[in-house]
């Protein structure tokens, strides 16, 4: 009577038994029985370019030829498995389908899958566990040596490291054969191969053409197709373990990440040392008897062994996040907040009273705050975050503080503009650098270095403008003494005269205006005055919504105006009943009044009553 072998997916993939067949420890007098499940389940693998699919049949088609040539017979058995028992094959189906195979023929099970083994042996199924071999030839770390932060291995292309430090990173080619397809499958094996029966590494994501793993203390992303055009495998080892005191930094930031800031920013771009400068605080917090855990996918911060490390849930952190509420930690580092979700949830939980520490990739300190704006309401930002510590080439850089206040904005004079802003102040000099605030459904960042400089140069112009306005004065007032003066460049003036004193002023053939800018050391352009104007009048600032406000005295509701900005004019209208005039922001004229009063030029706008 011959022995029933039943084969599962794993030994067939592991190309284990082809192997058997051609020592003839495996032979004719054994029946191997191929469950159609694992036919089914290659070929479900194969059709999504998955390369253990493809290996299998091939591995099947081999297994075939050889028992013909030993003489061996196969068969295949079970029925061919549903559409929900091969989705649900990651979830252990295919395997049970398998086991009740093996158990109804009084069979003996091959497998590889160690998983598989120890169902087999708890069920009472006989079975054969074939343990995988590791070959330290394909150990990743076998690339890596002192200097190497990271390394990029390609098919068809030579081996490739980054070496160096934050700041000062080369990519060199670390040997000079290409790699092959064989060579990284290899590797991959070795990556998912069982010691001691034990994974040696632990899958973080794991979807269609792409894995994450962590293998020790290395990051590893492995892609093939469909995702890349070949097979990739990038592993990224931490740089090195610092506590803050290697940072270099003052007491009086110690004392802030002690016992002031519960909503950090850790900004800056990639490889700068963003996750190592937060490892540190982790165990800085963890010294001083704080309750730390970490919201992480992967979960490769260097953290002490009291930190749970929290992974995602179905590629999200909202299950999670609910389960921080019920654990109640001190302080979350929360490394990598990229999506629209990941600032809810960051926010959320800050919100509670967890102290929240973000690492956020940004080029600078201030766009690690621009990350926020539109994502959480404009006045909770202060609330959520009240530190950026900005991070370059390893070293602390820029760190701001947010606070919020109601005020005026800086730039602008009117007393009813006042509205919350948010200041951000750089840490060590207490200044205020950038304003945030809302004006109409638009967010302002304004750095007020450029409207310092601009406030200064304004009032230097003025003063030279007054004495340049009053020599011109000096010089037109015979001709006419209510002239009007509009200085346009630093060696052009307009002026406004009446019209029957225009040509006394030009002079026969241009001779009088000729002397007159000789004197002046000016070009000087000359308009009648508009007889249709009448007194400037006087107006006050206000918005609201989709308007920008005009208010005037209540005496000339129903006069019309003209509404100039320098010497052009925007419109023509009626004063409302309310004693204002209304201007629509997104129209070109409010676009230019809106523009000239965040400038802080409220005196380029000006408003003549029309004479009737």
């Amino acid at each position: 009577m011959k022995t029933k072998i039943v084969l599962d997916t794993s030994i067939i993939i592991d190309g284990e038994i082809s192997k058997k067949i051609e020592n003839n420890e495996i032979n004719e007098n054994h029946e191997i029985l191929i469950p159609r499940a694992v036919i089914d389940e290659l070929q479900s693998q194969a059709c999504k370019q998955k390369e253990h699919g493809i290996i299998g049949l091939l591995e099947l088609k081999k297994i075939r030829e050889k028992s013909i040539e030993k003489k061996i017979e196969i068969n295949h058995i079970g029925e061919k498995p549903t559409l929900a028992e091969i989705k649900l094959a990651k979830n252990g189906r295919i395997d049970s389908i398998i086991n009740d195979i093996a158990k109804n023929e009084n069979a003996t099970l091959f497998t590889s899958d160690y998983i598989q083994h120890l169902v087999a042996d708890a069920i009472g199924i006989i079975n054969i566990h074939k343990k995988s071999e590791i070959s330290e030839e394909y150990n990743i770390e076998n690339y890596f040596d002192e200097s190497t932060m990271s390394i990029h291995l390609i098919e068809g292309i030579e081996p490739l490291a980054k070496k160096g430090s934050p700041g000062n990173v080369s990519l060199e080619k670390i040997k000079d054969k290409k790699l092959d397809k064989t060579t990284l499958i290899k590797i991959v094996n070795f990556l998912f191969s069982v010691k001691d029966n034990k994974k040696i590494s632990t899958i973080e994501i794991a979807f269609e053409g792409c894995f994450v793993l962590m293998y020790k203390n290395l990051r590893i992303v492995i892609t093939q197709p469909p995702i890349s055009n070949k097979i990739e495998i990038t592993a990224v080892r931490p740089i090195k373990k610092l506590s803050l005191s290697d940072y270099e930094i003052n007491d009086n930031l110690i004392k802030r990440i002690s016992d002031e800031a519960e909503g950090i920013l850790i900004a800056g771009p990639p490889g700068s040392g963003k996750s190592t400068f937060a490892s540190s605080i982790a165990e800085h917090y963890v010294l001083n008897n704080k309750l730390v855990k970490t919201l992480e996918s992967p979960r490769d911060l260097q953290v002490p062994e009291s930190v749970i490390q929290y992974g995602s849930f179905k590629n999200g952190y909202e299950r999670v996040s609910d389960l921080l509420l019920l654990v109640r930690p001190d302080f979350t580092i929360f490394d990598e907040v990229r999506k629209i979700k990941d600032f809810e949830i960051f926010a959320d939980l800050r919100l509670t009273g967890i102290g929240m520490i973000g690492v956020i990739h940004a080029s600078k300190a201030l766009d690690a705050i621009q990350r926020f704006i539109g994502k959480i309401e404009l006045g909770m930002i202060p609330h959520i975050i009240d530190t950026v510590i900005f991070i370059q080439e390893g070293k602390i850089g820029k760190i701001y503080e947010l606070n919020l206040t109601v005020k005026v904005p800086s730039g602008m004079t009117e007393q009813d503009l006042a509205r919350p802003v948010v200041e951000i102040k750089d840490f060590f000099t207490k200044e205020t650098e950038y304003e945030i605030y809302s004006y109409g459904e638009e967010n302002i960042i304004i750095p007020l270095e450029n409207i310092n400089t601009k406030l200064e140069n304004n009032n230097n112009n003025n003063r030279i403008n007054k004495l340049a306005e009053s020599k011109i004065k000096e010089v037109i007032k015979r001709f006419d003494p209510h002239a009007e003066i509009n200085i346009i460049s630093k060696d052009r003036v307009k002026i406004f005269v009446n019209k029957e004193v225009i040509p006394k002023i030009i002079g026969r053939g241009g001779s009088t205006i000729s002397e007159i800018e000789k004197i002046l050391g000016l070009k000087i352009d000359v308009e009648a005055k508009i007889s249709a104007i009448g007194d400037q009048m006087q107006f006050s600032v206000t918005e609201s919504g989709a308007h920008i406000y005009l208010i005037v005295d209540e005496n000339l509701v129903g006069k019309k105006v003209n509404l100039f900005l320098n010497d052009e004019l925007l419109l023509s209208n009626l004063i409302g009943k309310k004693a204002r005039l209304k201007i629509d922001k997104k129209s070109e004229q409010g676009r230019k009044i809106l523009n000239t009063i965040l400038s802080d030029n409220l005196e380029e706008i000006k408003l003549f009553e029309i004479k009737e």
